[in-house]
C-alpha cells in the first residue's frame, strides 16, 4: 500500500507546486508577524514588486499587495530567486526556511524540528494535489464530514499538517484529507481508575445504549466474564486504534496487567476523522455523538490530548452555554442558533505523571473520552451544515468554493456576503455583549448551516476548549460556579474580544475577503464595510448595551497582534512544557473595521 502511495504521489510536479504553494505562504504569514521585512522594489497599479533581501548575492523577488490588515498577499507563480544575477525558479520551502532562519533568530534545535513538520505538511499537500478531487461546483452538495475531507488545513499556520507521531502508514490511514473511515477500538475502565460527567438529562446507562449495539453490548459482556470481573464495576469507553498501539498500552501496563484497563475489541461503527484529527463522525448513524479521543501527536501548536480539567467540566459547560439560549428569545427563536452540546465525558488519570508536578502537559492528556451531539440531529430539512473553514477552499482549477455557493444560491454576492456575516455575527456578539461570554469562531469550531445555498443558521462546537468569560462584574455571569469559573479563563475587555477578532476575523475572514477580492467577486473594501455594517446593526438594535459597546470595541484603530508561527518558531520553540502554549503577543495589527466606525469612513 505504500508503494502504491508513494508511487501516485510523490511526482516532481506535485512536490514543486507544493514547495512553491508553501513558501508563497511563508511569505505571507512571517511578513504579517513581523519575522521578515520584504521591500518595495516597483509600484504597480496592482501588484506591487517586493524583494527580501538574503545577502547582497541572494534575493527572493515577487508581486504582492497589501490587505487591510497591512499583511502582504502573495501571487504564488511570480515568486522567483536571483543569486549572483542568475534568475531561478522556487522550489524549496525548507531552502527558504535556512535562507531567513538568520532573520528569525530560530535556533538551529526549534529549526531542525520546524523542518520535520514542514516536511510533514510537503507530503501531504502532494497527496491534496494529486487526488482526482472534486470540483467547488460538485462540493457544495457534499456531506459535512466528507467535505472536511477536501480541506487543506491550519490557513494561517504554515506548519499545518505536521502531525509529529505519525508515521507514513499512519498519516494514510488516519489523516482527515485521505478520507478513510475507521472504527474506534473500546477498553472497559475500572470505575476506580476513571470518572463519568454528564449533563443532568444524559446518564451513563442511557449514553451506552445508545453508542452501542445489542450485539457489541453482548460481546463485551463476555470478554469481562472470561476475565472473572464484574461489568457494574467498569465504564465502557472508546479510543483511536493509533493512540491505542502507541500510548495506552506502553503508558497504562501498569492497569492492564491488574485488569484495571481491559480491552473489548472493535466496534462495529465506521467514522470519518474531522480536521482536528482527534474527533470522529459517525458514518454508520449519523445520529448518534460525535466522539473526541486523545490522540498524542503534536499537530500545529499543541499535542492533540484531552486535557483533564477541561474533560471532566465539559458537560457543565455545555449546561452554562445551552441555559444561555434557552432562556434567550433572540438565541432561541431569531438566530435559532444550533449549539452541539459535549453532554458527557470520562477521564483517566494517569497513576504516575500527574505526581510528578510540572509534568509535560501531553502526560496527562492520554486517555478520556467526550461525546458530542451530532450536527445532524438539528438540521431541518433543507439545510445543510459545512464548516467555516471550507469557504477558504480553493479546487485544482482554482474555483474559490464560496463562488460556486454564491453560483448556485442565485443571489448577488453583496447580498449572500450581507447574509453570511448577519448569520455569523449576531449569535456570536450577543453572547460576547450580553452576557461576557465568548467562543473562540474559527473555521473548525464554526458550522455555517445552508439553505438554498445560502447563509441560513449559525452552529458553533467545542465548548470545552474554547468558552471564555469577561472578567468585568456583569450579573449575568454572577451565578456561574466556582467550578466553572477555576476552568473556564477569564480574560479582560480586549482578551476577550481577540477571540473574535484573531479567532475569526484574523484566522479566517482575511483570507475569504482575499479569495473574494483576487477572483473579483467582491471588494476587500465592501467586505469589512459590510462586516463593519452588520455589527453596527446589531449595537444600534440594542442601545441598552452601548457601554459594552465601548468595552469590546472592534473599531479601534489597533488592536494586540497575535502570532502563531512566531509562537513556534521564536517564542516557545519545541519545549515540552507543563502547559499547552498560548499565541504570542508581539505589536499592534491595523483594525480594517476602523475606518468604517461612524464618522471615520474613508474609502
Amino acid at each position: 500500500m505504500i508503494s502504491y502511495h508513494i508511487e501516485k504521489y510523490f511526482n516532481r510536479d506535485n512536490w514543486e507546486k507544493a514547495n512553491q504553494q508553501l513558501i508563497a505562504k511563508m511569505l505571507e504569514e512571517y511578513t504579517y508577524e513581523d519575522m521578515i521585512e520584504p521591500e518595495v522594489t516597483e509600484n504597480y497599479e496592482h501588484w506591487d514588486e517586493y524583494q527580501l533581501l538574503i545577502t547582497t548575492r541572494k534575493q527572493y523577488k515577487f508581486f504582492a499587495k497589501r490587505d487591510f490588515f497591512e499583511g502582504l498577499k502573495v501571487k504564488k507563480d511570480s515568486i522567483y530567486v536571483q543569486e549572483d544575477g542568475v534568475k531561478k525558479s522556487v522550489d524549496n520551502a525548507i531552502q527558504f526556511l535556512l535562507d531567513i532562519q538568520q532573520f528569525i533568530r530560530m535556533t538551529s534545535e526549534t529549526a531542525g524540528h520546524l523542518i520535520k513538520e514542514l516536511n510533514n505538511t510537503l507530503v501531504a499537500d502532494m497527496h491534496l494535489l494529486g487526488k482526482a478531487a472534486k470540483s467547488s461546483d460538485e462540493l457544495v452538495k457534499e456531506d459535512y464530514a466528507l467535505l472536511e475531507g477536501h480541506m487543506s488545513g491550519h490557513p494561517w499556520i504554515t506548519y499545518n499538517k505536521g502531525r509529529i507521531g505519525f508515521g507514513y502508514d499512519d498519516y494514510i490511514n488516519y489523516a482527515p484529507e485521505m478520507q478513510k473511515e475507521t472504527k474506534l477500538f473500546w477498553i472497559a475502565i475500572h470505575k476506580d481508575r476513571a470518572s463519568f460527567q454528564s449533563t443532568e438529562d444524559t446518564t451513563y446507562q442511557k449514553l451506552i445504549q445508545e453508542e452501542l449495539s445489542i450485539g457489541e453490548k453482548k460481546q463485551f459482556e463476555k470478554v469481562l466474564q472470561e476475565r472473572d470481573v464484574n461489568e457494574q464495576e467498569y465504564f465502557y469507553l472508546p479510543v483511536h486504534e493509533w493512540q491505542w498501539n502507541n500510548v495506552i498500552i506502553q503508558q497504562f501496563a501498569d492497569d492492564l496487567s491488574k485488569q484495571m484497563i481491559i480491552p473489548l475489541g472493535e466496534g462495529e461503527d465506521s467514522y470519518l476523522p474531522q480536521q482536528s484529527i482527534r474527533t470522529f463522525v459517525n458514518q454508520s448513524h449519523k445520529g448518534k455523538h460525535h466522539v473526541k479521543v486523545p490522540m498524542s501527536i503534536l499537530n500545529t501548536l499543541v499535542y492533540r490530548g484531552l486535557p483533564a480539567e477541561r474533560t471532566l467540566i465539559a458537560p457543565k459547560i455545555t449546561e452554562f452555554i445551552k441555559g444561555i439560549y434557552e432562556k434567550d428569545a433572540f438565541l432561541k427563536e431569531n438566530c435559532r442558533v444550533i449549539l452541539p452540546g459535549e453532554i458527557a465525558s470520562i477521564n483517566v488519570d494517569h497513576t504516575i505523571y500527574p505526581k510528578l508536578g510540572n509534568s509535560p502537559y501531553q502526560y496527562l492528556e492520554m486517555l478520556g473520552v467526550i461525546w458530542r451531539e451530532s450536527i445532524y440531529t438539528y438540521l431541518d430539512n433543507g439545510e445543510r451544515a459545512i464548516s467555516l473553514a471550507a469557504l477558504l477552499h480553493e479546487d485544482n482549477d482554482g474555483k474559490p468554493f464560496v463562488l460556486s455557493l454564491i453560483e448556485a444560491s442565485g443571489i448577488a454576492p453583496e447580498d449572500w456576503l450581507n447574509d453570511f456575516f448577519r448569520v455569523v455575527m449576531d449569535p456570536l456578539l450577543h453572547y460576547l455583549y450580553q452576557y461576557g461570554t465568548v467562543f473562540s469562531p474559527h473555521g473548525q469550531n464554526t458550522i455555517l448551516v445552508m439553505k438554498d445555498f445560502k447563509p441560513h443558521r449559525l452552529a458553533v462546537k467545542d465548548f470545552v476548549d474554547d468558552v471564555n468569560i469577561s472578567d468585568q462584574p456583569f450579573e449575568e455571569l454572577s451565578a456561574l460556579s466556582q467550578e466553572l469559573k477555576d476552568v473556564l479563563r477569564s480574560e479582560p475587555p480586549e482578551g476577550l474580544t481577540q477571540f473574535i477578532f484573531t479567532g475569526l476575523f484574523v484566522c479566517h475572514l482575511r483570507y475569504l475577503a482575499n479569495i473574494l477580492d483576487r477572483n473579483e467577486i467582491v471588494t476587500e473594501y465592501k467586505f469589512w464595510k459590510y462586516l463593519a455594517g452588520a455589527i453596527q446593526q446589531y449595537q444600534e438594535s440594542r442601545p441598552h448595551l452601548k457601554d459594552r459597546f465601548e468595552l469590546f470595541d472592534f473599531f479601534k484603530p489597533e488592536l494586540t497582534k497575535l502570532t502563531l508561527n512566531r509562537n513556534r518558531m521564536v517564542d516557545y520553540g519545541y519545549e515540552d512544557g507543563d502547559d499547552r502554549p498560548h499565541a504570542s503577543e508581539f505589536g499592534k495589527v491595523t483594525n480594517p473595521l476602523a475606518r468604517f466606525a461612524k464618522g471615520m469612513e474613508v474609502s
